[in-house]
């Protein structure tokens, strides 16, 4: 199923859409600590710590949007989460399988491949964003949601950008790798909104 299939009914459910938000929420705040944690203690740049402060910053806003749902989620427990096994592993999987990729393909270990990692993930991540996001904030203009993501949607833009920029500099093939691991979190994506349908279909039945 479709993620804007399931979104009119997660939007316009005050309890679904604040479980949605945190979930959002946990997912920029787990991607955030993943960038934190692929840094090098001495040669960390400008860009990283500033995507690392901007994704801590989308989790705290998300969190934030939760008020105007009326809802509680005061943590990431399972309870507060929207298929939480999936929203919880989805990011860890797709470093997993990328840091896999980037061993068999360039042999690359240690703080290489944990940089190159960030890179691919990173990107996938992004592209990823510029799409849900904007379907998102659709949604909410449709239904006349007071939650608003659009300072978000512009950030993801600059993020993606800056991105592509640093891979050109990591490999002259970039475009190739930045595929493959696009089509790794395709694959991971497609499983979490089927894991959501599958939660909500009572919901989408009655």
């Amino acid at each position: 199923m479709e993620l804007n299939k399931i979104l009119p009914l997660i939007v316009n459910d005050n309890v679904l859409h604040s479980k949605w938000l945190n979930t959002l929420s946990l997912m920029e705040n787990t991607g955030a600590r993943k960038i934190s944690a692929s840094e090098d203690p001495q040669t960390v740049t400008y860009i990283i710590l500033k995507h690392a402060a901007e994704e801590h910053r989308h989790a705290f806003y998300l969190k934030k949007q939760i008020e105007k749902t009326k809802g509680d989620c005061p943590t990431y427990a399972p309870e507060f989460l929207l298929a939480p096994t999936y929203s919880k592993y989805y990011l860890n999987q797709l470093d997993v399988l990328v840091s896999r990729y980037l061993k068999q393909e360039l042999n690359l270990s240690g703080k290489e491949l944990r940089f190159a990692a960030y890179l691919l993930v990173t990107y996938a991540i992004e592209v990823r964003a510029d799409e849900l996001y904007p379907i998102y904030q659709d949604e909410l203009d449709k239904s006349n949601s007071k939650v608003n993501v659009k300072s978000i949607i512009l950030e993801e833009e600059g993020h993606l950008e800056e991105m592509i920029n640093q891979l050109k500099s990591f490999s002259p093939q970039w475009e190739q790798h930045a595929q493959k691991a696009v089509e790794l979190e395709a694959e991971l994506f497609n499983s979490w909104v089927s894991a959501l349908a599958a939660e909500l279909m009572p919901s989408m039945a009655s």
